[in-house]
């Protein structure tokens, strides 16, 4: 039986979906088939799939445009099959410091899914191309698994 892994993908600018291609990659090459979702919707995604959220955060702490529909269907929802990674991009000079990813971890949490392994949030002013950050962490959890 094959692994499949959902990435799950919340971006304004493009960035989390240049680490969700970098990721896509790793995970092909750890033996899981993969899909990609910039469009979130929880009626084209599988609880006995493994998640991967990676999303930015914008504005004031908000998720992306993208991934709130998706945010808002997973209250309603009971993921208690949905094992989840979550990585956030953020801006430690802002006071909301990855809250997208803080608040899909706190959604994700609160409708029974459970994470894998604690949350990565990749500060860009330490890691300009963050991609090098996500590889590097997810190829050391998949290692560890």
């Amino acid at each position: 039986m094959s692994k499949h892994l959902s990435i799950i993908v919340g971006s304004m600018l493009g960035a989390a979906e240049y680490v969700a291609d970098a990721l896509d990659e790793v995970a092909k090459r750890a033996g899981y088939t993969t899909s990609i979702h910039l469009e979130p919707d929880l009626n084209d995604l599988s609880v006995d799939a493994t998640w991967l959220v990676c999303t930015s955060t914008h504005g004031a702490g908000d998720l992306p445009d993208n991934i709130q529909p998706f945010a808002t269907q997973l209250k309603e929802a009971d993921l208690n099959q949905v094992k989840t990674y979550i990585i956030g991009l953020g801006d430690s000079s802002y006071d909301t410091y990855c809250y997208g990813a803080i608040e899909m971890e706190r959604v994700l949490l609160q409708s029974g899914a459970s994470l894998i392994h604690p949350p990565l949030h990749i500060d860009v002013l330490n890691h300009p191309i963050p991609e090098d950050k996500a590889v590097e962490w997810f190829e050391d959890v998949l290692a560890d698994q």
